[in-house]
C-alpha cells in the first residue's frame, strides 16, 4: 500500500471523515474524558480497560498502544482519555511532522515519566525516524548522532518511560518492526445508527442544540457511520434551524437541511451520486477504469479512489472487479434508474465479460 498521503476533499464535503478547518475548536469541546463516555467500540473499550487497569494497578507504564481505522471514529479521543485514565500529560504530534530524527530525539528527551505520546498518522513518520523510535519504545533511549563523517560520535540518551499511542488509517503501510513493538493493537469499526443517534443527543446537549429524538435518528442514518461526520451534520443542520425555522432541530428541519447541503438518505453527497450516475449513465454500469471515472465526474483519480470509493463500495453500490469499477443493482436503483436486464444482485458477473468501456481501461483497476 502506498504511503502517500491520502488527497484532500475538493470542497468542504460535510460528509468528509478528515478534519476540515473550522472544526477544531468544537471537536475538542465534543470529545469523550472518559472511558465511561465514550460511545461505541465496545470490545475495544473493554480491551483498553484491562490494560489501563493493569498497568495502574502494577504501577507502571503501559504497553505502547496502535489505533487503526477509518478516519473519524475516536482515535484522538481514545489517546487523550488513555492520559487521563492514567492521571498523566499527552504529548501530540504527527507522523509527517517527524522528518529527521532530531525532531523525534527533542520530542521523546522533554517526556516526563509516565506521559503519553500519541502520534497521529504515524504510517508516515520518516524512515530515520522510525528506526530511532525502535529503540526508545523497547529500552526507553536513543541514540543521538553528532557530527559527519569519520568523526562523528553517537551519544546515547536515557528518555524517561513513557507509553506511545501510535493512530493509522493504514495499518497496512507499518513496517512489521513497528508494528510488532506495540503491546496492543485496537481496529476502530464503523458505528452503527444507534450509537451514532446516542453521540448526536449528547453533542446536541453540550452544544446546546434543541434536537427532537426522530431528528437525531435521522442524522444518524445519513452519517455514514462515522461520530465526526455525525457531528458535522449537527451543526449544519443547527445553523439552518437557527436560520430558516424556529431553532428547535426536528425531523422536518432535518430533511430539509441535509437537502440543502446535498447529504441524501443514505449519506451520499453530490461527488458520490456523480460518480453512480457518470458509471450507470455514461458507461452503462461498468467496468470501467478509475481514471477514466473520475474524468466523467471532473475529479482527481485519486479523489475517487480514496474519497468516494471506500464508502460506495461499503453501501453496496459499487464493486471493485480485476476490469474496473462496476455499478450493483443497489446503484441503479438509489438512483431512481431500472438497471438493465443482466445486472446481478452483485453486478458483476455478467459484466465482467463486457469489453471496457475505453481502451484506456484495460487492465486498469
Amino acid at each position: 500500500m502506498s504511503n502517500s498521503p491520502a488527497p484532500e476533499d475538493s470542497g468542504a464535503r460535510p460528509v468528509s471523515p478528515g478534519v476540515i478547518d473550522g472544526d477544531g475548536d468544537v471537536e475538542g469541546s465534543l470529545r469523550p474524558r472518559s472511558l465511561r463516555d465514550f460511545v461505541g467500540q465496545p470490545k475495544v473499550r473493554e480491551q483498553l480497560d484491562l490494560v489501563l487497569s493493569g498497568a495502574k494497578q502494577r504501577g507502571a507504564a503501559p504497553d505502547h498502544i496502535l489505533l487503526s481505522g477509518p478516519p473519524g471514529l475516536g482515535k484522538t479521543s481514545l489517546a487523550m482519555i488513555i492520559a487521563s485514565e492514567l492521571g498523566t500529560s499527552l504529548r501530540l504530534t504527527s507522523g509527517p511532522a517527524l522528518e529527521r530524527p532530531g525532531d523525534l530525539a527533542a520530542m521523546l528527551s522533554n517526556l516526563v515519566e509516565g506521559d503519553v505520546l500519541f502520534i497521529d498518522e504515524i504510517h508516515r513518520i520518516s524512515r530515520p525516524a522510525e528506526e530511532m523510535l525502535y529503540l526508545a519504545m523497547e529500552d526507553f533511549r536513543v541514540d543521538v548522532v553528532v557530527g559527519k563523517g569519520p568523526g562523528a560520535t553517537s551519544i546515547p540518551l536515557e528518555i524517561a518511560p513513557f507509553t506511545l499511542v501510535g493512530a493509522t488509517t493504514r495499518s497496512g503501510a507499518l513496517t512489521g518492526p513497528l508494528r510488532d513493538r506495540f503491546g496492543f493493537t485496537a481496529h476502530m469499526d464503523f458505528y452503527d445508527a444507534g450509537e451514532l443517534q446516542r453521540i448526536l443527543l449528547r453533542s446536541a446537549q453540550i452544544l446546546g442544540v434543541r434536537l427532537k429524538e426522530d431528528a437525531s435518528a435521522e442524522i444518524a442514518r445519513r452519517s455514514r457511520g462515522t461520530p465526526r461526520i455525525a457531528n458535522r451534520l449537527l451543526r449544519r443542520v443547527r445553523d439552518y434551524a437557527d436560520v430558516r425555522a424556529d431553532g428547535v432541530v426536528t425531523i422536518e428541519v432535518a430533511r430539509a437541511a441535509l437537502s440543502v447541503y446535498d447529504v441524501d438518505d443514505l449519506g451520499l453527497d453530490r461527488l458520490d451520486r456523480a460518480v453512480l450516475l457518470a458509471l450507470v449513465k455514461s458507461f452503462n454500469g461498468g467496468p470501467v477504469g478509475a481514471a477514466t471515472l473520475a474524468v466523467a465526474v471532473g475529479e482527481e483519480p485519486a479523489t475517487v479512489e480514496e474519497v468516494c470509493e471506500p464508502y460506495l463500495v461499503r453501501a453496496g453500490m459499487l464493486a471493485r472487479t480485476p476490469r474496473g469499477r462496476v455499478a450493483t443493482a443497489a446503484a441503479w436503483e438509489h438512483l431512481g434508474l431500472v438497471p438493465p436486464p443482466d445486472t446481478t444482485v452483485a453486478g458483476i458477473a455478467v459484466r465482467e465479460r463486457a469489453e471496457p468501456a475505453s481502451l484506456f481501461d484495460a487492465g486498469e483497476l
